[in-house]
C-alpha cells in the first residue's frame, strides 16, 4: 500500500449486479450482451463481435449497463488467463447488458470514487496475480471468489488526486495505442508495396513466371528442439513457436540457443533461407514464415522447415502471405486441433517468380519499413515500462 493513503474495502464502494441468463418467456427485447470474450488481455472493452440476444424485459431492466459501470469476468478463465479482468463500460447511450459469466460493479451513491480510477486499481490487482489466488475450479470452469474479491483494498483519496492519476496513466496508454497503430499502418504499407510491384497473386495480371517451390529449391524438415533445451549460451536456433509469436517477415538475430552437441545432424538455415512453420493451430498460420537474414547459420527445430532456394528470401516470405498461397496451402494443410503440412506438400505449391532485381528492390523497401518498425517497437517497450512503473508507484 502507498504510504500516506487511506484505504477501504471494495465491497464498501460498490454494489454487485450479477449477469443475466437469457430467458424463454415473452416479452423480449433485443439487447447487446457483453461477454468475457469482449474483454481484451489488457482489460479494454472490445465491442466488434458483441452478441445481440433476445432478453426478457424484466431481466434486462435490472441489468442495463450504465456509463461508469465496471464489468468483471467472474467465470470461464484459466490458469494462464485468470478471471477477475475488469473493463470499464464508458458508453453513454445504447441498450447493453452483460452475461452470466460476468458481474457488474456499480459505484454506490455518495461514494467519491472515479470509475476510471477504480478500474485501474482493480487492473493492478489483476496484474499482480491476486485474482488468480481467488479463483476456484468447478465443473471445468474457473470462478472468482466474489467474497474475497470484495475484500480488496481500494485507495480512499481525494477525487482530484484520482483524476490526476487517471490522466497520467491515460496519456501513457494513448501513446502506446498510437504506436501500435503505427505498426499496423506500416504492415499495411508493406502489403501495398508488394501488390503495387507484383500485382494480384491470384490473377497474375502482370504475367510473371509461375514455378512450384520444388523448382526454385528444396524444403528440409527441422529436427527436434524443445523449449526445455534452451540455454543462455550455446548454438543459435529457431523454435517453430517463435515463427508464430516472435519473428516478422525476416529476422537477422536469434532469440534462443541450444547446447552445441544436442543434435547429431541438425537442420541448418543459411542467410536468405526461408524458415516455415509446418505445425500450427489453423490453416491461416500454416507455413508462417520468416526469412533468415543473419550473417551466421542457425539451427531449425522440428515442426518447422527450411526452404533452401535461389530467390530473394524476403520476397518469398511475403509470397507466403498472399491469397494465392493461402488457397494452395489450404489444399494440403490438414488436422483438427493441430494443422500440419509436410515438406513434400510445400514443394508442390506454385508461386510467382518475378526477376531477381525486382525482388531485391522490394526487399530493400521492406528492410527500410522493418527498421522503422523496430524503432517503434523499442519505443513501445520503453513506454510500457514507464506505464508499469507508474502503475506500481500508485497501486503497487
Amino acid at each position: 500500500m502507498r504510504e500516506g493513503w487511506k484505504y477501504c474495502k471494495l465491497g464498501d464502494c460498490v454494489e454487485v449486479i450479477n449477469g443475466l441468463w437469457t430467458g424463454k418467456k415473452e416479452p423480449f427485447v433485443n439487447v447487446a450482451v457483453i461477454r468475457n470474450t469482449n474483454f481484451s488481455k489488457d482489460c479494454k472493452l472490445n465491442l466488434h463481435d458483441v452478441a445481440y440476444i433476445d432478453v426478457e424485459i424484466k431481466q434486462f431492466s435490472s441489468r442495463k449497463l450504465k456509463c461508469g459501470d465496471i464489468i468483471i469476468e467472474k467465470s470461464g478463465g484459466s490458469e494462464k488467463q485468470p478471471v477477475g479482468r475488469p473493463v470499464l463500460f464508458n458508453i453513454a447511450e445504447g441498450d447493453y447488458s452483460f452475461s452470466n459469466f460476468t458481474a457488474t460493479l456499480r459505484i454506490k451513491d455518495k461514494v467519491e470514487i472515479v470509475s476510471e480510477f477504480l478500474q485501474l486499481c482493480l487492473y493492478s490487482h489483476y496484474l499482480k496475480g491476486e485474482t488468480l489466488k481467488m479463483q476456484s475450479k468447478t465443473t471445468g470452469l474457473h470462478n472468482l471468489d466474489m467474497k474475497a474479491f470484495l475484500r480488496l483494498q481500494i485507495p480512499n483519496i481525494p477525487v482530484l488526486e484520482q483524476q490526476r492519476i487517471v490522466t497520467e496513466l491515460d496519456l501513457l496508454s494513448s501513446i502506446i495505442e498510437k504506436q501500435k497503430a503505427q505498426l499496423k499502418e506500416l504492415d499495411t504499407l508493406a502489403q501495398s508495396i508488394f501488390y503495387d510491384m507484383f500485382g494480384d497473386s491470384v490473377t497474375n495480371e502482370k504475367g510473371w513466371e509461375i514455378k512450384s517451390i520444388m523448382n526454385i529449391g528444396y524444403v528440409e524438415r527441422g529436427k527436434g528442439i524443445s523449449k526445455k533445451d534452451f540455454v543462455e549460451n550455446g548454438v543459435p536456433c529457431i523454435h517453430y513457436g517463435q515463427l508464430h509469436t516472435t519473428f516478422s517477415a525476416f529476422t537477422t538475430k536469434h532469440v534462443s540457443c541450444i547446447p552445441e552437441n544436442l543434435l547429431k545432424k541438425p537442420s541448418i538455415a543459411h542467410k536468405g533461407d526461408l524458415v516455415m512453420a509446418i505445425t500450427s493451430e489453423d490453416v491461416e498460420c500454416s507455413c508462417k514464415s520468416t526469412a533468415w537474414m543473419g550473417d551466421y547459420d542457425i539451427i531449425v527445430g522440428s515442426d518447422a522447415a527450411i526452404l533452401h532456394h535461389n530467390q530473394n528470401g524476403i520476397y518469398l516470405s511475403y509470397c507466403t502471405k498472399t491469397e494465392s498461397f493461402f488457397n494452395e496451402k489450404s489444399k494440403y494443410a490438414k488436422g483438427f486441433k493441430v494443422t500440419h503440412i509436410s515438406t513434400a506438400e510445400i514443394e508442390q505449391i506454385p508461386i510467382l517468380i518475378p526477376p531477381l532485381p525486382l525482388q531485391q528492390q522490394f526487399a530493400d523497401k521492406i528492410q527500410s519499413i522493418e527498421s522503422q518498425k523496430s524503432a517503434i517497437t523499442k519505443s513501445i517497450a520503453e513506454t510500457q515500462k514507464l506505464f508499469d512503473y507508474t502503475m506500481d508507484k500508485y497501486f503497487g
